[in-house]
């Protein structure tokens, strides 16, 4: 039987922008054991560096999650196990960058930001990045992870929040810039140091900067968040 080359990228047609294969609300639970190998049996299409293409059509976007990270290891397997299978229905090109501060310094969640968005560069050329905590799953597919015309805030309705955005100009949890407007922003701050303060900064550099916040319907950005104890070296910062 003779063999045929696979269909080079140019042959594939777009892939769609709201695919077929997506399910909906998901069913988000934390109570099952989580190990790697685990995540990896059921990702066998992911490559090495938690990089993803899909292998029938053209991606519209490339890009880049960047998750500021340490000591959550357990939270690490939780959002990879739920988090691939969503972004691989969701038909985008990925990679996954965990940005770990060493030590046992202050965290500085902007800042690991900033360094995942350059190191990302280094690896591909990506024009779409999004910005996610590890404790946070989203709760329906249709959150689609990846850039718009404006950037965008796609955790509105975390449980911890009763479902709701806690005020107008909240913008922390899952955040995602093209390259342009990362650009345009002059990044994220490098000065919050602790909890919180830091997507407030951002949200003014976008305003300021003349572009608004686009967000999904309520009822599709809805997460769920993995509980936990405050980390030590991450207390609310005094200035926020």
């Amino acid at each position: 039987q003779q063999q045929y080359p696979p269909p080079s990228p140019q042959a594939l047609s777009l892939c769609p922008s709201f695919p077929t294969s997506l399910v909906g609300r998901l069913l988000i639970e934390f109570s099952s054991q989580m190990t790697m190998e685990r995540v990896q049996k059921e990702n066998p299409n992911v490559t090495e560096g938690g990089r993803y293409t899909p292998p029938d059509c053209r991606p519209r976007w490339k890009v880049a999650i960047i998750i500021p990270f340490r000591h959550r290891e357990n939270h690490l397997k939780y959002w990879l196990h739920y988090l691939h299978p969503i972004l691989r229905r969701q038909r985008i090109d990925y990679g996954i960058y965990i940005i770990n501060q060493l030590g046992e310094d202050t965290f500085n969640r902007a800042k690991l930001l900033n360094v995942g968005y350059t190191e990302a560069l280094k690896d591909a050329e990506y024009d779409c990045f999004i910005f996610s905590d590890v404790d946070l799953i989203p709760m329906d597919d249709r959150n689609l992870y990846h850039c718009y015309d404006q950037p965008r805030h796609f955790a509105i309705a975390m449980d911890k929040f009763g479902f709701r955005l806690p005020y107008a100009g909240y913008f922390g949890g899952v955040s995602g810039l093209s390259k342009k407007q990362f650009l345009k922003i002059n990044g994220f701050p490098n000065e919050y140091w602790g909890w919180g303060g830091e997507d407030d900064d951002i949200y003014n550099r976008i305003t300021l900067n003349g572009m608004k916040v686009s967000r999904p319907d309520v009822r599709i950005g809805r997460y769920r968040m993995i509980k936990h104890e405050r980390d030590k070296h991450n207390e609310p910062n005094p200035q926020r």
